[in-house]
C-alpha cells in the first residue's frame, strides 16, 4: 500500500460478528496502519473484544447513531487513507483491497456498489434504485450505489465535510453529494455482500424508512436546490395561469386565488434561488477550512 490506511468500523453490540471480522483483517492486511472500532453505545462485550484484539476503540456511552460513530472515527483515525466498514461481516474483508486498487486509479472515493442479488430485501433493492436513479438525474454523475456503507476516501478529503454529515443513516448519500458537489471524482466497484450476516439490523422499517424518504429531497437540495425548488414553482406557475384563464373567461376577473397562487410560484423560485447561494457559500467554506 503506498498509503497508510485506517480501517473504521461503527459497531453496537456487534461482538460476536468482530471476533470474526477483526482477525480476518489483521490477517490479510498484516501491514495495516490501524483498525478503529467506534463502539456506539453497546450493551455487549464489543468494546473487551476489540481491545483484547488489538483495535483502537473509541466508545460512546450512549448511542449516537452511525453517521456519529463515522465521524468519531474519522477524528480518531491517523491513515491517510479511511476505509468504513460495517460490523456485522456483511462486508468481505477483501473488498477493502479491492477498493484501494480503485482509489489509486485516480478517484477521491471508492465505493463498494451492491449487485441487486445482495439487496436485504425486494423493498430495499426498490428503494435503493430509485436514490440511485434520483441521484444521477439530479448530479449528472452515474451513482451506482447511494447509500453504500462500504467506502475508502482520502482522510483529507473526508474531513473536509465532515461537519456536513448527520448522526443518523444517511451519511453515505451527503459525504457522496458533498463529493460531487466539490467535483472531486467518486470510483463505483461491485462487491459482493455476505447473505450470513450476523447480529440484527439496527435500521427501523418505518422510523428509518421515513428517514431514508427525505434522501431523494436531501439529494437534491444539497447538491441543487434550484433543481429543486424550480419544477415546484414551474408548476404553481402553471396551475395558476390556467386557473386564472378559467376565471377570465368564466367571470371576466382576475380572482384573489390567482394572484396567490402567482405570488407562491414566485415565492418558491426565491426560495430556491437564496438556498443556492446558501449552498454554494457553505461548501466554498468547507473547501477554505
Amino acid at each position: 500500500m503506498l498509503h497508510k490506511t485506517s480501517i473504521v468500523i461503527p459497531a453496537k453490540n456487534e461482538a460476536e460478528s468482530l471476533k470474526i471480522l477483526l482477525p480476518s483483517l489483521y490477517d490479510m492486511y498484516p501491514d495495516l496502519l490501524e483498525i478503529v472500532v467506534v463502539n456506539d453505545g453497546s450493551t455487549d462485550e464489543t468494546e473487551s473484544i476489540c481491545r483484547d484484539l488489538g483495535a483502537v476503540v473509541v466508545s460512546h456511552k450512549h448511542s449516537r447513531g452511525n453517521g456519529a460513530a463515522i465521524k468519531s472515527g474519522a477524528r480518531k483515525a491517523s491513515g491517510e487513507i479511511l476505509c468504513f466498514m460495517d460490523a456485522d461481516a456483511q462486508h468481505n474483508p477483501e473488498s477493502v483491497g479491492h477498493l484501494l486498487e480503485t482509489l489509486a486509479e485516480g478517484y477521491d472515493m471508492a465505493v463498494g456498489a451492491r449487485k441487486s442479488h445482495s439487496q436485504a430485501s425486494k423493498a430495499r433493492l426498490l428503494a435503493n434504485t430509485f436514490y440511485n436513479s434520483f441521484a444521477s438525474l439530479i448530479t449528472s454523475y452515474p451513482i451506482k450505489d447511494l447509500t453504500s456503507g462500504l467506502r475508502c476516501v482520502y482522510r483529507d478529503k473526508f474531513c473536509e465535510f465532515i461537519h456536513l454529515l448527520p448522526n443518523g443513516f444517511s451519511y453515505p448519500t451527503t459525504i457522496t453529494i458533498a463529493f460531487l458537489r466539490a467535483g472531486y471524482q467518486i470510483g463505483y466497484r461491485y462487491e459482493s455482500i455476505s447473505p450470513d450476516r450476523i447480529g440484527e439490523s439496527h435500521i427501523s422499517p418505518v422510523k428509518d424508512g421515513l428517514r431514508f424518504l427525505l434522501i431523494i429531497f436531501k439529494v437534491g437540495t444539497l447538491y441543487s436546490p434550484l433543481k429543486v425548488f424550480t419544477p415546484f414553482s414551474f408548476f404553481m406557475f402553471l396551475t395558476a395561469t390556467l386557473y386564472y384563464m378559467y376565471t377570465f373567461i368564466t367571470a371576466g376577473q382576475l380572482t384573489n386565488m390567482s394572484v396567490i397562487l402567482f405570488t407562491t410560484s414566485v415565492i418558491i423560485f426565491l426560495i430556491g434561488l437564496v438556498s443556492e447561494q446558501i449552498n454554494t457559500l457553505i461548501f466554498m467554506n468547507s473547501r477554505r477550512d
